[in-house]
């Protein structure tokens, strides 16, 4: 049962973090292969970097429905961002869920693979920041990664619930519920109350 919840966040992370590429996209006025292209970054891009990294096989190359879902989420939001009102703040919330779902997969996709814990928060937070910073960069924009928004840290904090809950409690589907629970809704209260970390010279 656990595997088919986590395939399901998986792709569900992969579907929503495509949307908030192509919402960047939209917000550029790029075309429809700009649509495509930031929608596939943003999918795939943090599970790229954490296979590379855990040198496991990278799995869209094995499995075609993870391009299929980018594919689908980009045309799909090329023809119904125009009458969307207020897209900076869709992006925000797509990208908010889509970094708690790949924040809990990273992470046990490396404890599955014998990972210390540490490790298995890094590939959380990896996985769940890699493809936005791909999307923003490419977009010529500030990425959030670098903003004093809270954001790496939500996904650490989702992260160590995660690993807190399933390596140590042996609690695996309450790790993947409250992991992402607690990393939407840290990221969620940063948008919402618009904190920050501190930053140089404050």
């Amino acid at each position: 049962m656990i595997g088919e919840i986590l395939q399901g966040v998986d792709y569900f992370g992969t579907a929503v973090f495509a949307v908030s590429g192509a919402l960047v996209a939209d917000r550029k006025r790029m075309d429809l292969m700009g649509f495509l292209i930031l929608a596939t970054v943003t999918g795939i891009g943090g599970g790229t970097l954490r296979d590379l990294l855990l040198d496991r096989p990278v799995f869209w190359l094995t499995h075609w429905e993870y391009l299929a879902i980018t594919a689908v989420m980009g045309l799909a939001t090329f023809y119904v961002s125009k009458p969307l009102h207020q897209r900076a703040n869709w992006l925000l919330w797509a990208d908010a869920v889509g970094l708690a779902a790949f924040c809990v997969i990273g992470a046990q996709i490396a404890l599955s693979l014998e990972a210390s814990p540490m490790i298995a928060v890094m590939m959380g937070i990896m996985t769940a920041t890699f493809g936005g910073l791909i999307r923003d960069v490419l977009a010529g924009e500030l990425p959030l990664l670098l903003h004093r928004e809270i954001y790496a840290s939500a996904a650490l904090a989702g992260g160590i619930v995660y690993v807190l809950l399933a390596h140590w409690l042996a609690w695996p589907i309450a790790a993947v519920v409250l992991g992402f629970i607690v990393t939407l809704v840290v990221r969620g209260l940063g948008i919402r109350y618009h904190w920050h970390l501190p930053s140089a010279g404050r």
